[in-house]
């Protein structure tokens, strides 16, 4: 019975502090949202640069790194037939790691674009 009484003080505790921490966020929000300054054409255009810049690097990145792995993965098949298997699993997670580079980057150029820091 005291464990019960306890939670539900707990619970009434929460429930009565959390409108005041919820009304003290959303002020600090709109202030905040009022100091911003606001991202005109010119850094939007500046935004696509960097996020064109950036993914062209990363896409070369993944298409040379992965080249390169493959290459090595043909010439080891080619000298140990009996070892393919495994080199094929290897092959494969590390192809799959060289591409999550391009896949980071195309998210921080969507963040970019979407989340309008300045808007």
């Amino acid at each position: 019975m005291r464990k019960l009484f306890v939670v539900l003080c707990m619970l009434g505790a929460v429930l009565a502090l959390a409108s005041v921490a919820l009304a003290a966020e959303a002020a600090e929000a709109a202030e905040a949202a009022a100091a911003r300054p606001v991202l005109d054409a010119f850094g939007l255009g500046l935004t696509a640069f960097a996020a064109v810049i950036g993914m062209g690097i990363a896409a070369a990145g993944c298409g040379i790194g992965q080249g390169m792995g493959l290459k090595a993965a043909c010439e080891g098949v080619a000298r140990n037939p009996e070892a393919s298997p495994k080199i094929t699993v290897i092959l494969i997670l590390g192809l799959a790691f060289i591409e999550s580079l391009a896949i980071y980057t195309l998210a921080v150029n969507l963040i970019l674009f979407f989340m309008k820091p300045f808007s």
